[in-house]
């Protein structure tokens, strides 16, 4: 794992082809993006945003659209179990991730970058059916207190969609993947031994683990700044505060989005398909010739 002092961003002709190969996956989901003029210009900056539900599905969109519309490459903290798993460290690496401890962060921030956390980390994305959408960040104040050493805004954001594209068979936590938990203790070691090492077992379309056809939505709110609380960032009392300020506006973000959600006839391609034809016949019967006047 390079530190994140050395990374340089990969060529354009790069990160374009990554982002045409991304296309599928964009058709598949019909992504909404909303609020992205809220990020600042260039960084230093915090995005802090919830993790769904195995916290890859998603995550990816947000990278290349913010590039796409602003020029900018952002980049994230993630669990060290990224770097564990060949092939897929070699991408984290090429997106400029880094593990996420305070060290990691605040070289990324002294490098006026703009870094993606989630809070909630491993937690959200191994969350159990009945958490949906749920922030999960209690005793985190790890973001919040980088961000007032830095003086550095936060910029809140939700995402929406995932939860709804999998239908949890057996919860993270159940007794039926006991097995899987001391395989991952014996693999994994003491990253192992945390309660979020396993991924729930979901299926998507069918029986498959292929995820169903569900519209993502993204929300990007406007950035809290955090030098009101300059020069506190070993006060816990202070912190906590920016935390749980940056946590009801994902939360408000979220419930917007989910509302939104609720009552969008195009969260499905057959949805969208139906607009589509709707849109299609309006226009055909419009351009029909009007009878002639007798």
């Amino acid at each position: 794992m390079p530190s994140p002092a050395e990374w340089t961003p990969p060529p354009e002709r790069l990160i374009r082809a990554a982002d045409l190969a991304l296309e599928p996956w964009r058709a598949w989901t019909s992504p909404v993006f909303h609020g992205l003029d809220n990020l600042p210009d260039h960084g230093p900056a915090l995005l802090v945003g919830n993790h769904t539900v195995y916290g890859v599905v998603d995550a990816p969109l947000i990278f290349f659209e913010i590039y796409r519309r602003r020029g900018v490459w952002v980049r994230s903290l993630a669990d060290r179990v990224h770097w564990q798993i060949p092939g897929w460290r070699k991408i984290m690496d090429w997106g400029g991730s880094a593990d996420g401890t305070p060290d990691a962060c605040r070289a990324m921030l002294d490098s006026g970058a703009m870094v993606v956390v989630f809070p909630g980390g491993a937690r959200e994305a191994s969350r159990d059916r009945d958490q949906a959408y749920r922030l999960q960040w209690e005793g985190r104040l790890g973001f919040a207190r980088l961000a007032v050493e830095a003086g550095c805004p936060i910029v809140p954001f939700g995402t929406v969609g995932v939860e709804e594209m999998f239908t949890t068979l057996v919860d993270a936590r159940s007794p039926l993947l006991a097995p899987g938990r001391a395989l991952g203790r014996l693999v994994l070691g003491e990253r192992g031994r945390r309660d979020d090492a396993m991924l729930p077992i979901s299926r998507g379309i069918g029986l498959t683990p292929i995820p169903r056809a569900q519209r993502l939505y993204y929300g990007f709110g406007r950035p809290i700044d955090t030098t009101a609380w300059k020069g506190r960032q070993n006060d816990d009392q202070a912190v906590a505060e920016v935390r749980d300020l940056t946590a009801k506006a994902v939360q408000d973000i979220i419930e917007t989005l989910r509302a939104e959600q609720s009552t969008d006839p195009g969260r499905t391609p057959l949805g969208r398909l139906g607009r589509t034809l709707g849109r299609g016949i309006g226009l055909s019967t419009r351009l029909l010739p009007r009878p002639l006047c007798r």
